[in-house]
Formats: C-alpha cells, sequence, structure tokens
C-alpha cells in the first residue's frame, strides 16, 4: 500500500554527553515530545514513526500518541547515521504495515525548537519545486566562520582561511550550517541512494532559533532561554 507520506524520528538510547538525552526534561515535556507534536500538529504525515532501540524511549513516545509496535533492532551503534536508523526503519515499516511512501521526512529528536510551521515551510518549499532530497540548514551569524582557527599544543592559531586576511566580514558570501531539524525525500529516491545527500539535494534555510541541535548541556541551556525568551 503506497501512502502519501511518513515522518521518520530517530531516538537512539544511547547518548553519552546527555544520558536519556532524547527523553531529558525540556520546559516542562520529554524533549521527544516537542518533536511528535510538531510533527502531529502539521497534519502532513499518514504516519509517525520514532525508531529506537530503548523501550524507556518508546513508552514516552507512545504517551504523546505514537504507536511503537517494535524496536529498532539495527543501526543503533555509535557508527551508523540518523539516515541508516531511517531506511531501516522504512523497511521495518513495510514489512510491519505493509506500507510505502510517497515522501518521508526525518525529524530528529534533538532539535525540539522545530514547529509546524517550520515543517509545512520546508515541505512547501520541497514539493514545490520538484526536489528528490531537501536537508535544512541554518545561515551562520555572530559566530563568523570565516574567521576560524586551529590552536596546537601552544596555542598558537593557524588560520582555516588565510587566504582572506583583511577582508571584511561585509564582503564575504554567506554560509550556512546543516541542521537535523527537517530533512526531507523522495521514498523511492531514498531507499535508492540511501542517503539524503542524494543526487541533486538541496538546501532550505530555517532560522537559526528553530533550528537548534541539542549534542551537550550548553546546547540545552541555549534551548531552555530560546524558548523562555520566545514565550
Amino acid at each position: 500500500m503506497v501512502k502519501r507520506m511518513v515522518a521518520v524520528i530517530p531516538a537512539r538510547g544511547g547518548s553519552k554527553r546527555i544520558p536519556h538525552k532524547n527523553i531529558v526534561d525540556l520546559m516542562g515535556k520529554p524533549m521527544i515530545a516537542w518533536t511528535i507534536e510538531a510533527a502531529q500538529k502539521s497534519g502532513l504525515f499518514d504516519r509517525i514513526f520514532v525508531s529506537t532501540d530503548e523501550q524507556e524511549i518508546a513508552d514516552v513516545a507512545e504517551s504523546f500518541g505514537v504507536e511503537i509496535p517494535f524496536l529498532r533492532t539495527e543501526c543503533a551503534d555509535d557508527f551508523s547515521t540518523a539516515s541508516d536508523a531511517t531506511i531501516f526503519a522504512l523497511k521495518q515499516i513495510k514489512e510491519y504495515f505493509g506500507e510505502e511512501y510517497e515522501y518521508v521526512a526525518q525529524l530528529m529528536a534533538n532539535c525540539p525548537l522545530r514547529t509546524e510551521r517550520e515543517i509545512t515551510l520546508a515541505f512547501d518549499n520541497f514539493r514545490d519545486r520538484g526536489l528528490d532530497f531537501q536537508i535544512s540548514c541554518f545561515k551562520f551569524g555572530w559566530m563568523n566562520p570565516w574567521w576560524a582557527v586551529e590552536l596546537d599544543e601552544n596555542l598558537t592559531p593557524q588560520k582555516v582561511f588565510p587566504e582572506l586576511e583583511g577582508k571584511r566580514s561585509q564582503d564575504l558570501p554567506e554560509l550556512y550550517c546543516p541542521t537535523g531539524a527537517i530533512w526531507l525525500a523522495r521514498y523511492d529516491k531514498l531507499m535508492e541512494q540511501k542517503t539524503f545527500y542524494g543526487a541533486g539535494y538541496r538546501m532550505f534555510p530555517m532560522d537559526w532559533r528553530a533550528a537548534v541541535d541539542i549534542d551537550n548541556y550548553e546546547d540545552l541551556d541555549m534551548a531552555r532561554a530560546l524558548y523562555s525568551l520566545a514565550h
């Protein structure tokens, strides 16, 4: 059975920098709940599926209205990518539910500040431009990477872009960084090329505040501060 669109939320249980990161409290709710609710409110998806290897995460996700009849049995190590996990989840969904889709959205649980509005805008751009793959990104602002240096053991700086010595920031091109907030693909193309960075992929810029990836406690503090400022 071919349906229109599925959201896969990868949520591995083995986070080391923040133990149980995907269900850590964020403004009164488990972190993963923010992504589940954004997907639900968007109204885009025939199925929202949390791909996890940990029963505790599955239980939390189910309490927010997501059906998880099975756990992830592969791609749960420190080396598999999120794309690997999503593709394996699609294979599990096909085997268990008998479903394939036209479109796939990968929504990382550690990007909780992205809302249904950003998901809808990203999908509209993806669909209207007839893309096969789309990766969300944000523009670098005050952390200008053009001025980046590497430090040796003596703290001596080595410029990453020495050819830009003396250039004014306003004369340099804008740079963008990928974020795991909203990745989109055509189902058949993703299963064929096995990566969201497939042939002809494009990027979709979004507000950096909605694009925050939480990997450590400093990121978590920033997400809490940004949420408080916005509300």
